[in-house]
C-alpha cells in the first residue's frame, strides 16, 4: 500500500475525482489502480478558493515499480503498518484482577485494553451512568440545582461527553494508537468519518451511546463497571499499593491501580497528597468563553463558501504573545455549540463549551485564556486548586450566587466598563447570565492580557473583537493543575502499583490523547501482572 499526499479538490467535487486525481499524479492507466482509501481529509481554507486536500492510502498492481520510477517524490510513500497487536494476554487462572479508578476516556481505554487482554479488569466510578448523569447535569443547566456526585466533570464518560466530542490532538503518536482509539470509538457506533476528516468530533448525543457500548464490552469481556463507587483512601505498605477503600468503608484489594480521575477530582489529589504520594503543581490556564455568530466565522474562514453543508461549520485557532511574556490562545473551540455551566462543587461557576454532531447552533463559542504558571500561585502542590476555587467563587457571587455566569460584552470589557444587557450576540450559557463586569473574577494579568490580545485577533480573524460579542467567565479547568509524577514503567514515582493517567494525572489534554495515555497504560499493567505471575515473590515489576 502507498500513500499519496496532497490532493487537492474542490469543496463540490465528485467522489470519481479522488480515483481520477490519483491517475494523473501517478500517471498511471485505470487498470493499474487496484484499490484506495481516504486516510486524511483537510479542509484548506487558504484563498483564492477553500479546497478540501486529501491523503489516499493507494493500492497499484505493481507496486515495487511505480516506487523505482517516482523515486524523490516526497508525496508518495510506503504507508506505514498502522494495525494494532495487544502486547500481552492474561494466563489462565489469573486471580489478580487490575482496578482502574474513573471512567472517562483514559479509565475506558484503560479497561478496554485490560478487557480485551483477558485482565478482567474492575472498573470504579464515582458518579453515575452516562444516561442518568445526563439528566443531574441538565438539572444544573436549566434548574439550577447541582448534583456534586453527577455533573459535568463526574460519571460515566468523563468530562468530555459533555463537549464537542474533538478526537484529535497534537501529541507524538509513533505507534499510531489515535488510529485504535478511532476504530473502538467507529465500533462502537461513531460515524466512520472520523477515520479521515482531519478534526474529527462526535458530539455530545452521539457519545452516550458509545459510551455504554465500551461499558458493555468491558462486560461482555469478563471486566465489571461499578458505579457510585467513590475512591477514598489507598491501602497501601512499603511503598506498594495493596488495594482502594470505598465512601461506604468497604475495600477491594488490588496490587495494581490505575488512577484516570480527570482534572476535577480535587478530593482525590488531597487523599492522595495525605497518603504522601508524590505530586507536583504544573501550569494551566484560566480566562473566559466568547461567543459571536457562527456566521461570522463561517465567513470570516470560508469566505463565499461559508454556509455550505460541507466543509459545515467553520473553526479556528488563534494565539498572541503579549508584551508582557504571557500568551493568550483559543482554546476548545466549539463550532455551532453553547457555553455550559461546568462546575462540580457547590458555591462555584466554571463554564465549558459543547456542540452537537449537528454544530448547527447559532453561535460559535472558544474559551479565551492565558497561561499560569505556579509562579503564579506559590504554595504547595495543591495551591494550583485553591487559585481556581478563588476565581471560581468570584464568579459565583457575580452571577448573582444562584450558578448564573457573569456576562459582558466585549466592546464593554474592552473599554473598562460593566454590560447592562446584551447587544446582537445573545448568549446561550444555562442557567444563564448576569450582565456585570468580567474584571473582579480574574487576576488583572489576565485581564490586562486579554484586553491584548482580542484586537490581534481581530486582525487575525475580522469580526472577533466586535462590539456585542459575549465573554462568559469563568474557564478555569483547561488541564489538571497538578502532576503525579510516574516513571517510565509508568507506576507512580514512590508508590508501586499506583498507574496515574489521563489529564487528572497531568499526562492529557483532551478525548483523543486521555484515551491513548489510557491504553500505554494499560500495556504497563498488563506486563507487570505477567512478571508478578510469573515471579509470584514480585508483587510488580
Amino acid at each position: 500500500m502507498l500513500r499519496l499526499t496532497e490532493i487537492r479538490l474542490p469543496l463540490d467535487h465528485p467522489e470519481s475525482a479522488l480515483r481520477d486525481a490519483i491517475l494523473r499524479r501517478l500517471a498511471l492507466p485505470a487498470s493499474a489502480l487496484a484499490d484506495y482509501s481516504i486516510y486524511r481529509r483537510a479542509v484548506d481554507a487558504r484563498r483564492p478558493a477553500t479546497a478540501f486536500t486529501y491523503t489516499l492510502d493507494v493500492a497499484v498492481r505493481d507496486e515495487a515499480a511505480l516506487l523505482r520510477r517516482l523515486k524523490g517524490d516526497r508525496h508518495v510513500s510506503v504507508a506505514p503498518d498502522m494495525s494494532y497487536r495487544p502486547p500481552a494476554r492474561a494466563p489462565d487462572g489469573l486471580a489478580s484482577r487490575p482496578v482502574v479508578i474513573g471512567t472517562g476516556p483514559c479509565g475506558y481505554f484503560a479497561g478496554l485494553l485490560l478487557a480485551q487482554m483477558g485482565f478482567r479488569p474492575i472498573v470504579l466510578e464515582r458518579g453515575k451512568a452516562v444516561r442518568e448523569r445526563t439528566k443531574d447535569t441538565w438539572r444544573l443547566w436549566r434548574r439550577s440545582v447541582l448534583e456534586p456526585e453527577s455533573n459535568v466533570q463526574f460519571g460515566e464518560g468523563g468530562a468530555g461527553t459533555f463537549s464537542d466530542g474533538k478526537l484529535y490532538s497534537q501529541v507524538r503518536d509513533p505507534r499510531y494508537l489515535g488510529r485504535r482509539v478511532l476504530e473502538e470509538f467507529v465500533k462502537a457506533g461513531a460515524p466512520g468519518e472520523i477515520l479521515y476528516v482531519a478534526r474529527p468530533h462526535i458530539g455530545t448525543f452521539r457519545l452516550v451511546t458509545i459510551v455504554e457500548s465500551l461499558r458493555e464490552t468491558i462486560h461482555a469481556l469478563g471486566g465489571e463497571v461499578r458505579f457510585g463507587h467513590r475512591v477514598t483512601d489507598l491501602v497501601a505498605g512499603d511503598g506498594q499499593v495493596r488495594g482502594v477503600v470505598l465512601a461506604d468503608g468497604s475495600r477491594i484489594a488490588a496490587d495494581h491501580v490505575v488512577l484516570a480521575v480527570g482534572h476535577s477530582a480535587r478530593d482525590t489529589f488531597a487523599m492522595l497528597r495525605g497518603r504522601g504520594v508524590h505530586i507536583e503543581a504544573k501550569p494551566f490556564s484560566v480566562g473566559a468563553r466568547i461567543e459571536h455568530p457562527q456566521s461570522l466565522i463561517d465567513r470570516a474562514r470560508y469566505g463565499r463558501n461559508a454556509g455550505r453543508p460541507l466543509p459545515g461549520a467553520a473553526d479556528y485557532r488563534l494565539v498572541h504573545h503579549c508584551a508582557s511574556g504571557r500568551s493568550v490562545y483559543s482554546f476548545c473551540m466549539c463550532p455551532g455549540g453553547t457555553v455550559v455551566a461546568a462546575t462540580s462543587e457547590p458555591g462555584m461557576v466554571v463554564t465549558n463549551g459543547m456542540s452537537e454532531y449537528s454544530r448547527n447552533e447559532r453561535n460559535a463559542n472558544s474559551a479565551i485564556v492565558i497561561g499560569i504558571t505556579p509562579a503564579d500561585f506559590p504554595g504547595d502542590s495543591l495551591a494550583g486548586i485553591a487559585f481556581q476555587r478563588r476565581w471560581e467563587s468570584r464568579a459565583f457571587a457575580a452571577g448573582g450566587g444562584d450558578y448564573h455566569a457573569p456576562a459582558q460584552r466585549v466592546g464593554d470589557f474592552l473599554a473598562g466598563r460593566a454590560s447592562t444587557g446584551p447587544g446582537t450576540v445573545l448568549p446561550s450559557y444555562a442557567p444563564g447570565v448576569r450582565w456585570t463586569d468580567l474584571a473582579p473574577c480574574l487576576p488583572d494579568y489576565a485581564v490586562a492580557a486579554m484586553r491584548e490580545a482580542l484586537p490581534a485577533f481581530e486582525k487575525k480573524l475580522p469580526g472577533f473583537a466586535m462590539e456585542d460579542a459575549v465573554l462568559t467567565g469563568v474557564e478555569t479547568r483547561t488541564s489538571s493543575p497538578i502532576r503525579i509524577r510516574r516513571g517510565r514503567d509508568f507506576q507512580s514515582v514512590n508508590t508501586r502499583g499506583l498507574y496515574p493517567a489521563g489529564e487528572g494525572a497531568g499526562y492529557a489534554g483532551g478525548i483523543l490523547s486521555a484515551a491513548i495515555d489510557g491504553i500505554e497504560v494499560a500495556e504497563a499493567v498488563a506486563s507487570s501482572l505477567l512478571a508478578a505471575s510469573r515471579h509470584p515473590h514480585l508483587v510488580t515489576s
